[in-house]
């Protein structure tokens, strides 16, 4: 199971991340974290894969710390994967698949190589975004997990390879030891998916919850499904505590830039100064 208590997290300027998250997602739950851009959600993942450590508060996953005590049998799966130079190779997909094990577990590597729909004569420099993020799948769920977590990887799947993914997910948490927790913005076709949802605002866990209890509270209104109705709702109440984004005007913030610099200066200055931080 997956646990956290009075977690915290402050990002190295100051800015608080995550504040005063307490969750308790049982084995075999698939938990929906829903929320704005900015909320936490990548965090929050970040830091319950082990990739991350926060200072404050107690997590723990199948009663282990990961990032302390490592976790042997987590998988996390983030975009970042498709933009690294190597995977965008002339490089056979069938040797990036038996890199991670995939003569190790063959019929799982059929299976899910079927399901992806990928072509095994690919190669890496010729393919779509989409076809990569399907080899990033393959690979990264070929060894069976306790843990998976999942942020934002199905955003390039066409229609019909995203729910046979979903399908296979939720088969794996109701005939394996297994728990998920994935973050998307996407909810066509995810009723009846998550076991679990946790809305995230601003850092916060404003409402962490079993689905069937959400949807009880929260009644549809609209011509959307019921989940992308209480995530409209969630997050135009969001919007509303948050208030206006804009504090100065256009001309205001305009006026703290140099203006004796032409345009490619300015640039030049601004990517001079923010280098450091990436």
């Amino acid at each position: 199971m997956i646990e956290t208590d009075g977690l915290f997290y402050v990002f190295g300027d100051g800015t608080v991340g995550l504040q005063d998250i307490s969750l308790n997602l049982p084995t075999g739950s698939r938990t929906l974290l829903i929320g704005a851009n900015g909320a936490g959600k990548s965090t929050l993942l970040r830091i319950l894969a082990g990739k991350t450590l926060a200072k404050l508060g107690k997590t723990t996953v199948d009663g282990r710390d990961p990032f302390r005590d490592g976790l042997q049998n987590a998988t996390y799966l983030g975009t970042e994967w498709a933009s690294n130079p190597t995977v965008r190779r002339d490089v056979p997909v069938t040797l990036l698949i038996a890199s991670v094990g995939g003569d190790a577990y063959p019929e799982r590597r059929d299976e899910l190589v079927d399901i992806l729909d990928i072509d095994l004569t690919w190669r890496m420099n010729a393919v779509s975004d989409g076809e990569r993020r399907r080899v990033q799948l393959c690979m990264g769920l070929l060894r069976p997990w306790t843990s998976l977590f999942l942020d934002e990887v199905t955003v390039d799947l066409d229609v019909l390879v995203r729910h046979r993914l979903l399908e296979f997910l939720k088969t794996e948490t109701e005939t394996r030891h297994c728990q998920i927790v994935y973050a998307t913005h996407i909810f066509d076709g995810l009723m009846g998916w998550p076991s679990h949802i946790v809305h995230m605002h601003l850092g916060q866990a404003l409402e962490a919850a079993t689905t069937e209890a959400v949807l009880k509270k929260y009644q549809n209104s609209g011509p959307n499904s019921r989940l992308l109705q209480v995530a409209l709702q969630w997050l135009q109440e969001d919007l509303t505590r948050r208030g206006q984004r804009q504090k100065r005007t256009w001309e205001e913030v305009r006026g703290t830039v140099d203006e004796g610099l032409d345009h490619s200066e300015k640039f030049d200055k601004y990517f001079k100064l923010t280098r450091g931080r990436e």
